[in-house]
């Protein structure tokens, strides 16, 4: 752990407003916020921790500032609101973590758990390290549990299975797959921060998976390798927009799982991946969250991989 401080944004919320708040704050800075709350004032604070001042831009407020907006717009009980910025110590921030961040059960074939935990895996049961980071994906978060979850379920022990995770975070969900026996696994993320992460985290759990920065929006529309299951854990508006190029990365047999979702944007997410010919296979709400896992519906595959992408 590098020494040094660190920033920390908090903003004061009620409890109903937490995993919408969650969101925004991933959304705007690529880190995993952190939660207090107390039981006895049922005050909850939301916490990001930034490597340096210079990323708590004007910009960036301004954008907090009207996420907190909408959010109490959408009819959500926001709380105070209450924004602030504090200089703590780098050692602080690693202590707060070892408190709640603790082993995570997927299922009985893959366990993720920090390295000072002491904890054992079942026989036969594939296990991730990863220690909290200032990037995102500790597998806490109902998003990224569900795409575990599908990865587990969906592995068929001795079958040759592909992995593509666009917008990789910390590489959690890859290097998982690598550890569940998924080959080849490739990853991507806008961001070269957490591409950089990811490639510490493979390293550490000595996986080969091949992780790029790339731009989704700038990839080809069409994609000659398919993959058996493909993760999308991305913002509502980027699934929609780039659906066509999602779709064509999954092989015609393949399962597509989506995360990131807000319960109010979900119906519009489902349709529009059903208006291109597939079928929702499973699914999870959880606070405000809904995922889903998604396959191609047999008859109408191959028209909807041949159809041109939507401008």
């Amino acid at each position: 752990m590098k020494s040094g401080a660190l920033w920390k944004i908090s903003v004061a919320i009620a409890p109903e407003a937490e995993e919408a708040v969650v969101e925004l704050l991933s959304g705007l800075f690529g880190t995993a916020p952190s939660i207090y709350a107390d039981v006895e004032t049922r005050e909850t604070v939301a916490s990001v921790y930034l490597p340096k001042l210079s990323v708590w831009t004007p910009a960036r407020r301004a954008r907090l500032a009207a996420g907190l907006k909408n959010i109490r717009a959408c009819g959500l009980e926001l709380g105070p609101g209450k924004i602030s910025a504090r200089k703590i110590r780098r050692e602080d921030w690693a202590e707060s973590w070892k408190r709640h961040f603790h082993p995570l059960e997927i299922s009985p074939v893959l366990l993720i758990k920090p390295s000072w935990s002491r904890r054992h895996p079942r026989r036969g049961q594939a296990v991730v390290v990863l220690d909290p980071g200032l990037s995102f994906g500790t597998g806490q978060h109902p998003t990224t549990a569900f795409c575990l979850e599908q990865l587990a379920a969906r592995r068929v022990a001795g079958a040759k299975q592909s992995l593509l995770d666009i917008g990789c975070g910390s590489g959690i969900l890859s290097i998982a797959a690598a550890k569940l026996g998924y080959a080849p696994v490739r990853a991507f993320d806008f961001d070269p921060e957490a591409v950089r992460v990811a490639r510490e985290n493979m390293a550490l759990n000595g996986v080969r998976v091949r992780a790029a920065r790339q731009d989704l929006t700038r990839l080809p529309a069409r994609s000659a390798e398919r993959y058996d299951v493909v993760c999308a854990n991305l913002i509502f508006d980027l699934l929609l927009a780039e659906r066509r190029r999602i779709l064509h990365r999954l092989k015609p047999e393949g399962t597509l799982v989506l995360a990131g979702i807000l319960n109010g944007q979900f119906p519009k997410v489902r349709a529009a991946f059903e208006g291109a010919g597939m079928k929702l296979v499973a699914e999870r709400a959880l606070g405000e969250w809904r995922s889903g896992a998604f396959g191609f519906v047999a008859e109408r595959r191959v028209a909807a991989l041949r159809e041109p992408r939507a401008s």
